[in-house]
């Protein structure tokens, strides 16, 4: 685990760009700068390429999909491949929409996808395992989530993040656990959102995608446990921006001291 890589991120204030879920940009906008990363949110294909080239990372989020905005995607990812700039792609709700399915296969083989972040619903549908996805939810399954993760990562040739309770990162070789986190994040719209683009801040300033994957979910899932052992009460809106404020403030022997690894 690379705790040091919050240091270089935040020295280095890497440009994240997110073509995001409208539902949740300003938290991810604003949980990035916190982080220390700069985030650029775009829905216009014609800047796609300058946009590329500014960005040390890209993170692509099918929460509120247009047709406009999946030509877009297609053109972002294309630029990110041809000036080496890793792309995490964050599947949102495959597992309930066939349309959604539909755009996420054909973006995965279309594209370098470096890191795919999903919940078990959503990386189970990818990897063609039953699972009763709900919405934006994970759903209900009985499958082995590390086999899932690996089934995905092997199929997609990429690093696969199965975040929950239990965050899952895997390259469909190696896998590596994140035990850290609190259930305030199942309660608050647009954590996985808020996850996905910082992993993408990780791999800006990383040569090793499998590490900075690790580490960017040690961050969020330590930062959330922190801030949940201050509230005295179920607050999810209050978690939300203290959440945000956490991020400013984390420190690597805070994480040292509070990190659960497999």
């Amino acid at each position: 685990m690379a705790i040091n890589l919050l240091s270089e991120l935040r020295q280095r204030n890497p440009i994240v760009l997110n073509l995001a879920n409208l539902v949740t940009i300003q938290d991810v906008a604003n949980g990035l700068n916190a982080l220390g990363a700069s985030p650029i949110m775009s829905a216009e294909v014609q800047e796609a390429e300058p946009l590329v080239q500014l960005a040390g990372a890209v993170c692509l989020n099918l929460g509120t999909l247009t047709t406009s905005q999946v030509a877009q995607m297609h053109a972002v990812g294309q630029f990110a491949a041809q000036y080496q700039k890793p792309v995490v792609l964050d599947p949102v709700a495959v597992g309930a929409v066939t349309y959604r399915k539909r755009v996420a296969l054909e973006l995965l083989a279309a594209l370098d996808v470096t890191v795919i972040r999903g919940n078990a619903g959503e990386i189970a549908a990818l990897a063609d395992v039953d699972w009763q996805a709900r919405g934006i939810d994970a759903g209900t399954g009985n499958g082995d989530l590390v086999a899932i993760a690996r089934a995905c990562a092997q199929r997609f040739h990429c690093i696969v993040i199965l975040s929950g309770p239990t965050d899952v990162i895997t390259d469909g070789t190696r896998v590596a656990k994140v035990l850290n986190g609190t259930p305030l994040f199942q309660r608050h719209v647009g954590s996985g959102d808020l996850l996905s683009s910082i992993v993408a801040a990780f791999l800006a300033v990383s040569t090793d995608p499998f590490e900075a994957a690790q580490t960017a979910c040690l961050v969020f899932a330590a930062s959330g446990e922190l801030v949940a052992r201050q509230l005295t009460a179920n607050r999810p809106a209050t978690f939300g921006i203290d959440l945000i404020d956490k991020l400013s403030l984390v420190s690597g022997p805070e994480l040292t001291a509070i990190q659960k690894l497999e």
